[in-house]
């Protein structure tokens, strides 16, 4: 089993003026500790406008500056918001290009729908059909990864016309396919359309197993690939992440801030009444923890404790089959995310690691006939690119005019170049 650690940005207010630069540079020294230290992959979210909760809106940036500090870390999405009022899908699959060809070949490319209002209505999105936009948008970003040239769509959400879209990602025919899962309705739709499941919503190792056995039958059942590979994997997120010589040392260094994390998916996704720039989130987390002290619960933290506990914990999601454990880093003191993932390294990873490529090969195997039984099923290729299609040089505009400040300039700078001799009309 793979071992995995994601980021969201957490910043409690109060802030300071260089608040966001600390924390994000903070972001980096952790992810690049968990590189030496042997984590699987560094996953990074995209939310807009989501104040305290997740100051992540930019994952593309952030994770080219991981590419060129790491050597072995997978770099994830997790995930880009697919809708194309937010991310148009032709920049979606240049910028996982130019990151796939930074890094070498590190990128899962998870996607998403997006929830709340504060980022859905932020973007006039009409949260009734965003399903049907993360689906468009999801294909077309697949078509312009993989073909060459794109030949066009003319969808309900997307419409562009034949072009070949650069660069193309250095692993072919993309990178690996995941899509975020919350509920058992969204991890069956991963294994229909052959993506890995992020399945986000924390769940304790016995609570997950109906969820793995989900995704594997319905895989085997009915997949009909999006893509053009299948990303036949299952992600655990297993709680928060805070490793220390003790389990009370451990509980301590999170003490109340563990539920956090928590109370902000509770204010935009549930309760609302969020005023944009004067909402005190931690003040209003903390009045929560006055009034009921020991609320939160501290058995759904996960990945909180001494090493020997999580070893324990983490063989759990192994035995079952579970491909992948991923833990989020709390907002809590930089050096103590520094010192919990150095202890992982040394005392805790080598053994899933050393127990994983030979049960990665096994698996490789095993799931080798579904795969090809999927692929039998995938719906036929786009129509290609008309043979006779060119692209003109002038834009015109929506009215019919055209738009041609550059050709005058050129021919004029053409006309001066021969003398002074007439222009000549352009070809």
């Amino acid at each position: 089993m793979k071992i995995s650690v994601f980021c969201e940005h957490i910043l409690p207010r109060p802030w300071k003026p260089e608040s966001e630069y600390v924390r994000v540079q903070q972001s980096l020294e952790q992810f690049e500790l968990a590189d030496k230290a042997g984590f699987h992959c560094a996953w990074m979210t995209e939310h807009h406008f989501l104040e305290e909760y997740s100051h992540a809106s930019a994952p593309e940036v952030f994770l080219a500056a991981l590419a060129a500090r790491t050597k072995n870390i997978r770099l994830g999405h997790g995930i880009i918001q697919m809708l194309p009022g937010i991310n148009h899908p032709a920049r979606v699959a240049e910028r996982i290009g130019m990151l796939d060809l930074i890094s070498g070949g590190r990128v899962e490319f998870g996607t998403g729908e997006g929830a709340s209002e504060t980022e859905l209505g932020g973007f006039s999105i009409d949260a009734g059909k965003k399903r049907e936009m993360w689906r468009e948008g999801l294909e077309t970003t697949i078509r312009c990864m993989a073909d060459t040239p794109f030949s066009g769509i003319d969808g309900e959400f997307v419409k562009m016309p034949p072009r070949n879209v650069i660069p193309k990602p250095y692993q072919k025919p993309h990178p690996p396919l995941w899509v975020a899962c919350t509920r058992e309705e969204t991890i069956a739709l991963a294994a229909e359309n052959g993506l890995g499941a992020l399945s986000f919503s924390f769940a304790t190792p016995e609570a997950f197993k109906p969820k793995l056995d989900l995704y594997y039958n319905t895989l085997a059942e009915r997949c009909v690939p999006i893509g053009r590979a299948v990303n036949a994997n299952i992600l655990a997120s297993s709680g928060q992440l805070l490793c220390a010589a003790t389990d009370d040392a451990a509980m301590g260094r999170v003490a109340d801030s563990g539920g956090f994390f928590g109370f902000g998916i509770h204010h935009y996704h549930v309760s609302g009444n969020h005023q944009p720039g004067a909402t005190n989130l931690w003040e209003a987390y903390q009045a929560k923890m006055r009034a009921n002290p020991g609320a939160v619960d501290r058995s759904r933290l996960g990945g909180v404790g001494s090493p020997e506990r999580l070893r324990n914990y983490l063989r759990v999601f192994e035995a079952m089959g579970v491909d992948q454990a991923m833990f989020l880093l709390p907002p809590v003191k930089h050096e103590y995310i520094m010192e919990s993932l150095e202890l992982m390294g040394k005392e805790v990873l080598p053994e899933f690691i050393e127990r994983d490529h030979a049960a990665s090969l096994a698996k490789a195997k095993r799931v080798e006939p579904i795969i090809e039984a999927a692929m039998k099923r995938a719906r036929p290729s786009p129509a290609p690119i008309d043979p006779d299609y060119r692209i003109g040089a002038v834009p015109v505009s929506w009215d019919g005019i055209e738009v041609s400040a550059v050709r005058d300039t050129i021919i004029e700078l053409e006309r001066r170049a021969r003398g002074g001799a007439p222009a000549q009309a352009a070809e």
